[in-house]
């Protein structure tokens, strides 16, 4: 690839020393097969240490007894740790007091746990049409309602 069309500023961003920066995080068999398993947007950088989201969810699903698609995890800025855990769920059937002992007894670091107030009931999980979570609409809707929840509390 030789660069975005028209947008030099993006081709920048991406390109590094004649290479394409997918974000892809992945892992190189013996027999030179590469399996992609996450990508760096995925994960949170909060002080300092770099937090992977599908782990937390598999974590949620571990704590619930399920292999279904109940939250997914995004962050957002947060001005002392550098970013926060957001949690949008699906109705889990345990209160989020219930979940986060649970997942305490899974030996997650403290710094994975998301916050009980950063946990947020919606309807569904935003899906693309491939049927994957749509990262940017469930960080819009995070956005949303953590404006939302703030304003209540002014």
């Amino acid at each position: 690839m030789m660069g975005y069309l028209k947008d030099p500023e993006y081709t920048r961003e991406v390109i590094r020393d004649g290479w394409y920066i997918t974000g892809d995080i992945g892992t190189l068999d013996e027999d030179g097969f590469l399996t992609i398993t996450d990508r760096l947007s995925r994960f949170s950088k909060i002080g300092g240490e770099m937090v992977p989201h599908v782990r937390i969810e598999e974590a949620i699903q571990q704590a619930l007894g399920t292999f279904d698609l109940r939250c997914v995890v995004t962050s957002l800025p947060d001005e002392q740790k550098g970013e926060r855990l957001m949690v949008l769920h699906e109705e889990l059937g345990v209160d989020i007091d219930e979940l986060l002992i649970r997942l305490r007894g899974l030996d997650l670091p403290n710094l994975w746990l998301p916050r009980k107030e950063n946990f947020f009931l919606i309807d569904s999980i935003p899906l693309l049409g491939t049927g994957k979570v749509d990262l940017r609409r469930t960080k819009a809707h995070a956005e949303q309602l953590d404006l939302s929840r703030r304003a209540g509390e002014a």
